[in-house]
C-alpha cells in the first residue's frame, strides 16, 4: 500500500506542495508527517489536502487553515 496526499487550492486546484512528501507505508506515517508539516505547506500555497491509498480516496479535503470549521 501507498498513501499519498493531494495538495489544492481552496477552489480544488491542484498544486505542488512546498515540502516534497514521500510514498507512506501507514496512514500514521501520512497523517504524521502532514501534521510536522501543516504550515509549511500552507505558506506555500496549499489550502487543502486529500488523503489517498493506492489512489483510492480515503478522506479530503482537509482544511490546512487552524481557524476552518
Amino acid at each position: 500500500m501507498a498513501w499519498t496526499w493531494r495538495f489544492e487550492k481552496s477552489d480544488g486546484t491542484e498544486v505542488e506542495p512546498a515540502v516534497a512528501p514521500e510514498e507512506f507505508t501507514t496512514q500514521g506515517d501520512a497523517e504524521s508527517w502532514i501534521g510536522e508539516v501543516w504550515k509549511d505547506l500552507m505558506e506555500g500555497g496549499a489550502d487543502q489536502v486529500h488523503l489517498f491509498d493506492d489512489g483510492r480516496k480515503i478522506y479530503g479535503p482537509m482544511s490546512l487553515h487552524a481557524d476552518a470549521s
